[in-house]
């Protein structure tokens, strides 16, 4: 038989027995039932006394809590639903948002010690006038600072993630695929494992080997194991595959998952000598017990003393293009890895976190405002409950476990709405040339923050209304309530941090929406409709009239409006500047940028000549070239610089190279939406060198406009028609202009 049922028996028992002694001595049978319950005292708290005795008593309350508060759930289905509804949104934007900086800014690397990982980094000002942190740092100066700070830490050099070409049979079966150059000893030091063959050491040094990630395994080979041994053509080597690396690391690049690594010395040799190219990450793994200090001032003693010697190589340029008075070498926590995308996109993601804290703030309230609201409406029940024995404790407890029940509910929901939204809004970020690809697991990190944040949500949104519910007087409940004007201030205070609330997100997103707005539709300056580009490269460089030849084989293909060459395409982030100089005097502070182009390409951009004329197929760089607006406000108070000169200093000689200008455009954008307008000279795509003898190139961008609407539709035919042309032409890239400028407004 049940216990319950048992302990009912037993005090029936116990009523009968003493209301038979009542009424031997004499008195009414009435009166001694009344007699007898009043001897015994509250048989409900005698119940939960014994209760108590029998079981473990708190865990046994908070079970009864439990079915208490499903069954309230219940029995308010449509408020609960639009409770749990609301909360679950709010929480499930927190929990997208925690797993997108989780992955790019807050993640160790899968690394032994990736608190111990730091990165060479320079803080200062740059050549532009911005405030900037480089870590990229030139390799002669990388070996010199490996070996100033040897034994006490290791140095770990791995280049910038590039997304390139290979081939594995023919140029006919080329794809893209992220590969880095990296020290051959980084997968000893960094404590990665293999998952098939063996990974690169310092004797495969200045031999074409490359290892793969085990992600790049598994999409492109479907880890097969006949992998080992295969060859791969990387520019002009050929690398045998000797390793996978085991599942997890894909790179020290957040946002960028690498498919292939290989030895940074097979880089070219003209590169690896060159004290003035920028292009690797120098990574600091100190030894245990070494202290970060000593080794910082070591690393700065060899900077200095190499900026003084690179300085030589600039007689001729600003001394202020060094900048070693402004810049400091620091050595930056990097156990998160270090990439572009988590400096382009740190604030964006911190302004998103905050966003999502505010409506989960709001959300808050909202429930908050029902759960005060049902508080209210059982003001009742609650006096009765402290009026047979309830503690305010229990009380407290009992309307937590209900606010439990929602927030947990909420929080499922709003996983499962987590587990969508992350690898959306990283797709909203992923233009085509330059894919962004995150982990985003759902592990113990995701799960405890997931967690803490339904703990937390219970107690913001429940405890308020718990404690109003346990604070009533049963008396004056019973009565109606003292004031019933008491009741609404609170519900009052939270409608109204509610509505606060409110104006802040929408103040928020309408700044957000106004940047994009602003981004979206300004003016580029030149004509993004109907343009696609084709990158193009060649087996090896050739003369600008073979790329010319191959321009005007274009142009013939029907469908084709008009076809001009550039270095490459206008707004892909590439650059190319110099300081220059007028009559004789030192060079200018300020950076002039140069964009190499074909006569035609104006014209087919649509970009407007203000004065003088277009470049000639017979104009050669450095001997002409044509300006923006902007450099005529800078170097000439605004007026027409049509037929003036400028000269550009040599960085190793003190000769100068006097250039002419011949024509005037309005601004138009060139490599980014948010910096004003740099001075700008368009140069011919045409070079020679100080004997005037031309210069090959391996690289040019055809921009071409089509007469049907859609571009995209004549790409296939014109990337066949390229190869089909010359066989040792291929295009490397092909995109529309507007794909190119929408690239910029991605974040927003």
């Amino acid at each position: 038989m049940d216990r319950d049922q048992d302990l009912d028996d037993e005090l029936r028992f116990h009523l009968e027995t003493e209301a038979e002694a009542l009424i031997e001595n004499g008195i009414h049978p009435a009166d001694a039932h009344h007699q007898a319950h009043r001897d015994l005292g509250n048989l409900t708290q005698l119940k939960e006394q014994t209760r108590m005795n029998w079981t473990s008593p708190r865990w046994d309350q908070l079970l009864q809590d439990v079915r208490y508060g499903w069954r309230q759930l219940i029995k308010s289905k449509a408020t609960s639903g639009a409770a749990i509804l609301s909360l679950a949104l709010a929480l499930g934007s927190c929990m997208a948002a925690f797993r997108l900086i989780d992955a790019l800014l807050l993640r160790p690397l899968p690394i032994t010690d990736a608190a111990n990982t730091f990165v060479v980094a320079r803080h200062g000002i740059g050549p532009d006038g911005y405030l900037r942190i480089s870590e990229s740092c030139p390799y002669p100066l990388f070996v010199n600072m490996r070996a100033a700070i040897a034994p006490d830490a290791e140095l770990v050099a791995v280049a910038y993630a590039e997304r390139i070409d290979i081939t594995y049979s023919g140029d006919a079966d080329m794809e893209k695929a992220y590969h880095q150059d990296v020290s051959t000893w980084m997968f000893a030091n960094f404590g990665l494992k293999p998952a098939l063959g063996r990974l690169l050491t310092p004797a495969d040094d200045g031999h074409p080997r490359a290892v793969l990630s085990y992600d790049y395994w598994t999409r492109r080979f479907g880890q097969d194991p006949q992998v080992l041994g295969r060859t791969l053509r990387l520019g002009t080597h050929l690398y045998e595959i000797v390793g996978v690396l085991a599942e997890g690391f894909a790179g020290t690049e957040p946002g960028t998952m690498i498919d292939l690594f290989t030895p940074i010395t097979m880089r070219d040799p003209d590169t690896l000598a060159n004290a003035n190219a920028f292009w690797l990450r120098p990574f600091v793994r100190p030894k245990p017990g070494v202290s970060i200090a000593p080794l910082l001032q070591r690393l700065n003693s060899v900077y200095l003393a190499h900026e003084a010697e690179r300085a030589k190589l600039f007689a001729g340029l600003p001394k202020s293009f060094l900048q070693q008075e402004k810049n400091a070498l620091m050595l930056d926590p990097a156990s998160s890895g270090v990439s572009i995308m988590q400096q382009s996109n740190r604030r964006g993601l911190l302004a998103l976190g905050v966003l999502v804290a505010l409506v989960l703030l709001i959300a808050c309230a909202n429930v908050g405002n029902l759960m005060l609201a049902r508080a209210m409406s059982r003001t009742r029940e609650m006096a009765l409950r402290v009026s047979i024995g309830a503690s305010r404790a229990r009380l407290v407890r009992l309307v937590l476990v209900e606010s439990g029940w929602i927030a947990l509910l909420a929080a499922l929901l709003g996983a499962a709405f987590a587990w969508w939204a992350a690898p959306f809004v990283v797709s909203l970020i992923n233009p085509a040339n330059n894919p962004a690809r995150l982990q985003l697991p759902a592990d113990y990190r995701v799960f405890a923050f997931g967690a803490a944040l339904a703990l937390s949500v219970t107690l913001i949104f429940g405890l308020i209304p718990a404690l109003r519910a346990s604070g009533f007087r049963p008396a004056s409940a019973l009565k109606g309530g003292e004031n019933p004007h008491s009741r609404r201030r609170l519900m009052h205070a939270l409608i109204a941090t509610q509505v606060a609330l409110c104006a802040i997100v929408l103040f928020i997103g309408g700044l957000f929406v106004s940047t994009y707005n602003h981004l979206a539709h300004q003016p580029t300056g030149f004509s993004s409709e109907r343009l696609l580009t084709l990158e193009t490269v060649s087996t090896k460089p050739q003369l600008p009239i073979s790329w010319n030849q191959l321009s005007e084989h274009l142009q013939s293909v029907p469908g084709v409006e008009a076809v001009a060459i550039s270095a490459w395409p206008i707004m892909n982030r590439e650059m190319s500047n110099y300081f220059i100089a007028f009559n004789g005097g030192p060079p200018v502070e300020t950076l002039t940028y140069f964009y190499k182009v074909a006569p035609t390409w104006r014209a087919t951009m649509k970009l407007k000549l203000l004065s003088g004329r277009d470049l000639l197929p017979t104009d050669t760089f450095p001997q002409t070239v044509i300006v923006n607006e902007t450099f005529a406000r800078t170097y000439f108070n605004g007026e027409n610089p049509v037929g003036r000169t400028f000269e550009i200093p040599q960085r190793k000689s003190p000769t100068r190279t006097r250039v002419t200008i011949v024509g005037l455009t309005a601004d138009a954008r060139y490599r980014d939406m948010r910096l004003p307008n740099p001075p700008r000279a368009f140069a011919p795509f045409a070079s020679i060198d100080a004997d005037g003898v031309v210069q090959p190139s391996g690289r040019a961008t055809f921009n071409v406009r089509t007469i049907g609407e859609n571009p995209l539709a004549l790409a296939a035919t014109l990337r066949r028609e390229v190869t089909r042309f010359r066989s040792d032409f291929r295009v490397t890239n092909l995109r529309t202009q507007q794909e190119i400028v929408d690239m910029h407004t991605l974040r927003e």
